[in-house]
Parts: C-alpha cells; structure tokens; sequence
C-alpha cells in the first residue's frame, strides 16, 4: 500500500494577529508546499525520512508503532513529531495500531526558513493520513488560528474567520487587475509567530475597534479595482497593527526611500513582506540585500 498526500504553502495578506481574535483574514495558498509519501511495510516500525527543498536528507527516524508512546526518540524535531503521531492517534484509535510498519518521505518544496508553513503542510499531511481533522491536530500540536491548515487544503484565495474559534473558510476568486505590480520579498529571517502572537497579546486596545476595521479592510481588498486603492489599504493596515503593536511598519525601518507600500506578513520582524512596485522592484530590493523577490503570480497558487 502506498499513499501520496500534498498540501499547500500559506501567506497571510491582512489580518495578522487579529486573525485570532475573528479578524476576516485574506489568505493566500502558495504554489509551494510539501508532500508526504507513505509506504507500507512488514517491520512494525515507522521509517521517516524528512528531505529539504534540494532533496537533502535532514532528518531520520525510527519508531516503534507497538507503543509510540514509549518509543524513544533522541532529537527535539523527534519529539515533535512523535507528539505530532500521537495527537492523530488520540483523534484517530485506529491510526498506527496494528502489525503493518511503515516509511514515510516528506519533502518541502521551499527554504524552510521562509516561513510559508513547513508546519501547517506537515500537520495537514498527517492529518490526510490518519484521517483526522486537521484543524483539531493543529489545536493538539502547534495551535494557532489555522488559517494555514485552510491554505493548504484549497487551491484559490480564500477568507477565513473564526467564529467562536470554528473555522469558516470561503474560496474566492481574487482578481486584481495589478498582480503584477505585487512582488513578495523575503527579509532574509523567519520570525517565531508563537513570540509574535505573544507579544500582540501583551498589548491593551480595543479589541472589538481593532476586529471591525481590519474585516473592512479584507473586505475592500478581494475587491480592489486599482494599484493606489490597495496600497492605500496596505497602509491603513500597517498603520493600524503598527499602533497595536507599539512597533514601527517595516517600511519606516528597513525601506524609508522604497516609493510604494509595503505591508508586514504574519509576525513582525521577519518572513515575507508584500510590495506594490514596479519592474524596477526586485532591483530596489537586490541593492539592500534582499536576494528573493518572488512576482505575485509565480507565488500565489491560483
């Protein structure tokens, strides 16, 4: 028996951190992701084989599937995972219970360091497998508003919101006539979304305020017409979050001369930014040393 399962990278483009409050998101899927092989076989153990995007081995393990729990594993990343099998088995009894063993090869398609959701793939992957709900395992594992589980399940743009901490997710067609004015560039250091919810979760503010003016300006966006309307929308976000969060927007500190918007992704500090421009963009960007700026339509899986 084998079994192949695929899931999709994510990028926020507004509602970060407030997402978690039921924020309206606009999220986006990437066209990268990781994918998950699964063999079976007569060991009784789990052979996993974690590989990079240059097909590099990165991480091995075995398992003893008579008794995860007591299985021992000697690495942090072992830990992780071990703990991410038996959330899906709590979920699923019948998931890793009888005599058959199994190998397992995943491999992302992206530099882990970009932050487009090594995590949220994996999650999703074993969730496939195991035949669990993904945006449970997600609540047993990693937490967080699971806006990722949801890009990596659809293949379109998507809103998303949650509604007494149940998911709603609704596929959009986003067509936004100035796509290729957007570029994605990567601030050359993954930011920990963990430390960042915990730091937006320290600040005191209007939280209802803060709910209603961001699903505006999700709202207003799926429906933008021209370049100028959206970069207005960036910077009403950027200044609202930057309130927020008593930080200043990235434009103000790394790119006060770029002559377009720019908008944070996910936690501040790191990860993607999004930026209006032009052909000239990417050059802007390689001259302060940021090396990978990807167009908007080699990016978003649409």
């Amino acid at each position: 028996m084998t079994n192949r399962y695929h899931s999709n990278g994510k990028l926020l483009l507004s509602a970060e951190y407030a997402i978690l409050d039921g924020a309206l998101g606009l999220a986006v899927p990437t066209t990268y992701g990781q994918s998950l092989h699964i063999a079976s076989n007569k060991t009784g153990r789990l052979h996993w084989m974690s590989k990079d995007h240059n097909d590099a081995l990165w991480f091995e393990f075995h398992l003893e599937l008579n008794n995860i729990k007591l299985s021992m594993v000697n690495s942090k990343t072992g830990e992780t995972l071990k703990k991410i099998l038996l959330a899906a088995q709590r979920l699923n009894p019948e998931f890793l219970t009888g005599k058959e063993g199994f190998t397992a090869e995943s491999k992302v398609d992206f530099p882990m360091n970009w932050g487009l959701g090594s995590s949220s793939t994996l999650i999703n992957n074993i969730s496939n497998w195991a035949a669990v709900d993904p945006y449970k395992l997600l609540r047993e594992t990693f937490g967080g508003s699971g806006y990722d589980i949801a890009c990596a399940r659809h293949d379109t743009p998507l809103l998303y919101q949650l509604e007494n901490d149940i998911p709603r997710v609704k596929e959009i067609s986003l067509d936004l006539p100035f796509t290729s004015k957007l570029y994605f560039v990567y601030l050359n250091k993954k930011k920990d979304s963990r430390e960042g919810i915990s730091q937006y979760r320290e600040q005191h503010f209007d939280k209802a305020l803060l709910i209603n003016q961001i699903t505006e300006i999700t709202e207003n966006m799926t429906n933008c017409k021209g370049l100028s309307d959206f970069e207005s929308l960036m910077l009403r976000h950027e200044s609202l979050l930057s309130a927020v969060l008593g930080l200043p927007t990235v434009k103000a500190t790394l790119f006060p001369d770029y002559p377009f918007a720019i908008k944070s992704l996910g936690a501040w500090g790191g990860d993607f930014i999004l930026a209006a421009g032009n052909e000239q963009s990417p050059h802007y960007f390689n001259s302060k040393g940021y090396e990978v700026v990807i167009p908007y339509e080699k990016m978003v899986l649409s």
